[in-house]
């Protein structure tokens, strides 16, 4: 009878000591089968190529020493600010007005597609660039840039500018902000506006758009040339 007791007690002491050495082996057992099935995959992030922030439909007014300079209109608005050269993108188009201090329209400009460097202060206008200054000169051209640290306009491509009484074209152009002052390095041609070619830029010219990874070191230099073949057109 005692020899029965004594058997039991220890029958169920090894019962309750042996469910626990299961429960840890299984435990351990998936443990083990999470580690084998855990997948890591590595997301590349460029911030070259991805925008930091998105806005479509942008109408806006950009001031400067607490004047506002500017008036930018967009179908949508790309900003790259952790690309290693930060930069704007206007994918659709871009419409600029620059005020004077009394808030007069300076300028205009319009373009295909756009990009604005921020370090460098630097536009880079593409496709179909039209400007018209307060003068109400119309300048056409594929590409052009706008510095606005250096107060210049400049472009090594054809361009055609259209005054009261004659088009002028050449490639190769350089201007003050205001466009204003400006000189065509190769002139291809003065004529009188009924006589001028029609539409240039879009016909004989076709867009070559410049990589966006470029980091615009090749600002336009000018080439030594002779004199003759750089013709101001303004000198006021």
């Amino acid at each position: 009878m005692v020899g029965s007791r004594f058997l039991s007690k220890t029958n169920k002491d090894k019962g309750i000591t042996t469910i626990p050495v299961i429960v840890v082996m299984l435990l351990l057992f998936s443990a083990s089968c999470s580690k084998e099935n855990k997948e890591v995959v590595d997301v590349e992030f460029d911030p070259n190529q991805t925008y930091t922030m998105k806005t479509t439909e942008v109408a806006s007014l950009i001031s400067d020493s607490g004047i506002t300079r500017y008036s930018v209109k967009a179908k949508e608005w790309l900003m790259f600010d952790k690309a290693v050269e930060p930069y704007w993108y206007f994918p659709e188009g871009l419409y600029i007005e620059k005020f004077d201090t009394t808030f007069h329209t300076e300028a205009s400009v319009q373009a295909d597609t756009a990009y604005y460097y921020n370090k460098k202060g630097l536009w880079k206008l593409i496709g179909n660039v039209a400007i018209e200054n307060l003068e109400g000169e119309h300048f056409q051209t594929s590409l052009l840039y706008w510095d606005e640290k250096q107060g210049k306009v400049y472009s090594d491509k054809y361009i055609r500018i259209e005054q009261v009484d004659k088009v002028i074209t050449g490639v190769g152009f350089e201007s003050n902000q205001d466009m204003t002052k400006y000189k065509i390095f190769n002139s291809t041609g003065i004529f009188p506006v009924k006589e001028a070619p029609a539409d240039s830029i879009r016909t004989n010219q076709p867009l070559q758009e410049t990589p966006l990874e470029e980091k615009l070191e090749e600002k336009t230099q000018e080439e030594d040339m002779p004199m003759s073949t750089m013709i101001p057109l303004k000198s006021k």
